[in-house]
């Protein structure tokens, strides 16, 4: 069964955030469970999240919740293993929408840290801005 793989050893990067204004718009906000606040990418192009988890996993299904009109066309899923290079794990296609939207990756090999690329985004500059986000799956054994 899969479950959250976020918890308090999860350790995450972020390619920007807008103003640097991390009391504001930081990563934290990505995981925090509020609904009113969010990471805010700045502007340009190739925006990520990079998530490292404290132990193997296997991703089974990535949830976010972008605002409308901050969103991306396209986003592509990487893993790697401790030290590997990242892999392409799998693309999915968000919907420019301020719903919570979910996306299924089918056999996902085992990972230790994945990376999220927002590509595309709708935002004329390339911001992104996410609500909330979550990795599920289950432990490597």
């Amino acid at each position: 069964m899969a479950s959250s793989l976020i918890c308090n050893d999860v350790k995450s990067w972020v390619s920007s955030v807008l103003n640097r204004d991390v009391k504001q718009y930081g990563k934290k906000y990505l995981f925090d469970c509020n609904e009113e606040t969010c990471w805010n990418s700045d502007q340009g192009e190739r925006q990520w999240v990079v998530v490292e988890f404290p132990q193997s996993v296997r991703v089974s299904e990535v949830k976010m919740q972008f605002q409308g009109g901050f969103s991306a066309r396209t986003c592509r899923l990487q893993g790697c293993l401790k030290e590997g290079d990242l892999d392409t794990i799998g693309q999915f296609y968000p919907e420019d929408n301020n719903c919570l939207q979910s996306f299924p990756i089918q056999e996902a090999p085992v990972t230790d840290k994945v990376k999220i690329m927002f590509e595309n985004s709708t935002d004329f500059f390339g911001r992104i801005i996410i609500y909330s986000l979550d990795v599920l799956g289950e432990k490597a054994s």
